[in-house]
């Protein structure tokens, strides 16, 4: 485990339990205390836990983990859904994608398919991001038109909101929009943490002919506290297990293809 690995998986133990000691931390992650505590100052210099006697503290219910401590969480899972949602788009189509770690491995699928090469060395698709790391990593690829909205960056997912984004979008027209989501329920739809991230996903769902949810089963019936559009706006879910067939319900009732990736 890299020291990196290592403090995604300490970061995520702390986050998900909400306290931790010194000896949950060398339990879980095979790690001496000298390094637990190393890391839990790293962890705290940076903003990311609180320090408390013995062991460390999340910030909060609703505190946001920044992108670079999200990548490893659920990777195959991810990498299963962004297969699973390159299938869904053809050749030629404009695709909307918001920012996040599974929308982040769609772009990716979508910018190395070579369904989307073509002969004349013309571009094979469009992509239309709020991302800058989407931006930057699809800027190379000869075979995509990559389009990055402005506006203004947030540090934490690596996102541009704010109405500058809003107003780049009014002038699309876009085939498919690829939403990733931190939660989704039948009671209110697809959320997410951050107001203005949801307001930028809103915008590009009001400017998609057919909207796609991404999500893996950790965000299924759980909802965050910004709302992005309600269940029947969403064309099709891409996740990466069955639901529960109370939620599976909601979906028919609400006109939502799933697709389980495998």
């Amino acid at each position: 485990m890299t020291p990196q690995q290592r403090l995604n998986a300490l970061l995520e133990l702390v986050s998900d339990r909400g306290n931790v000691s010194i000896t949950e931390i060398g339990e879980v992650l095979g790690i001496s205390a000298a390094t637990a505590r190393r890391d839990l100052a790293t962890l705290a210099e940076q903003r990311l836990v609180t320090r408390t006697h013995g062991g460390a503290a999340a910030l909060g219910a609703g505190y946001e983990l920044p992108l670079q401590y999200k990548i490893a969480r659920q990777a195959e899972a991810k990498t299963a859904i962004a297969r699973a949602t390159a299938a869904l788009v053809s050749p030629g189509d404009t695709v909307g994608v918001n920012g996040g770690t599974t929308t982040t491995e769609v772009a990716r699928e979508l910018g190395k398919s070579e369904r989307f090469i073509r002969a004349d060395g013309e571009c094979g698709i469009t992509i239309v991001t709020n991302a800058l790391n989407i931006g930057y990593e699809l800027s190379v690829r000869a075979n995509v038109k990559i389009v990055v909205t402005g506006g203004v960056a947030r540090r934490q997912s690596y996102e541009l909101i704010g109405p500058t984004v809003r107003d780049t979008l009014d002038g699309f027209a876009l085939d498919v929009v690829v939403l990733g989501v931190d939660g989704l329920t039948g009671q209110y739809g697809a959320t997410t943490m951050h107001e203005g991230e949801a307001e930028v996903s809103r915008h590009f769902a009001s400017v998609g002919r057919r909207i796609i949810v991404v999500a893996d089963s950790t965000k299924i019936e759980r909802s965050t506290f910004a709302r992005i559009c309600p269940l029947d706006r969403i064309d099709v879910l891409v996740t990466d297990q069955e639901v529960p067939s109370s939620f599976a319900a909601e979906l028919v009732v609400a006109g939502v293809e799933l697709v389980v990736a495998s």
